[in-house]
């Protein structure tokens, strides 16, 4: 079930990094909000782990390459002991290995260090409302992984999905949040998350990055490579 975000929501980030400078930014950048609140800051692995059960985070953002532990092992071991906390990953990597390596673990999601302020904070409503937001580069790397790994019907027409849905779906190609696309399309968030629910079950797919990989096998989309 979507979480309603409005001014009296507040998410709980706990920011995991080693560099402090990207510590500080990230509080300087998202502390700012209303909605936002930081309960706390982790250098490694460890300390995110341990910071997790004492602030109960509702969204961690998480780097990969720390020392001591590395963010791949502290996903892993943060999600099995609090499942429901949701996990983003910011990171400047973006290599095959440790992208489904992360979403393995766990990650809820994918950014690099590259992303905007406004899309970050995108993102993590998007991630504590139960979505799945990647990084365009990323969203290539998952479709590149699962190529020959998802069993789907591809003579499934796409006559069904209006041309507003078709939108939808080639925007979903790209690797849009659903907060992006509804921007895009001068939309609420609301009315996009019905349009993909449609989608899906026009096309009998089961999630999103599935309704990514029909439309680019199908060339309905192309893959942004901003």
């Amino acid at each position: 079930m979507t979480k309603p975000v409005n001014m009296e929501t507040h998410i709980r980030i706990l920011i995991a990094d080693d560099h402090s400078l990207v510590r500080r930014g990230l509080i300087a950048l998202l502390g700012g909000h209303q909605i936002i609140q930081i309960v706390g800051e982790a250098a490694d692995g460890f300390e995110a782990i341990n910071l997790t059960e004492i602030t109960k985070p509702d969204v961690i953002l998480m780097d990969l390459e720390m020392p001591r532990l590395d963010g791949i092992i502290a996903i892993k071991k943060i999600k099995g002991e609090n499942p429901n906390c949701k996990i983003l990953v910011v990171s400047n990597y973006y290599d095959d290995d440790r992208v489904i390596a992360a979403l393995k673990a766990g990650a809820n999601g994918y950014l690099l260090k590259t992303t905007m302020p406004k899309d970050l904070l995108a993102a993590i409503i998007e991630v504590y409302q139960g979505g799945a937001p990647l990084d365009p580069a990323i969203m290539h790397v998952v479709l590149r992984h699962l190529t020959g790994n998802i069993s789907m019907d591809e003579n499934v027409e796409t006559d069904e999905l209006t041309e507003r849905e078709l939108t939808v779906l080639k925007l979903l190609a790209k690797g849009y949040s659903d907060q992006r696309i509804a921007t895009t399309l001068s939309i609420s968030v609301r009315t996009v998350s019905t349009h993909v629910h449609s989608i899906l079950r026009k096309l009998s797919l089961e999630n999103r990055t599935q309704a990514a990989l029909y439309a680019l096998r199908n060339d309905l989309a192309e893959l942004d490579h901003e």
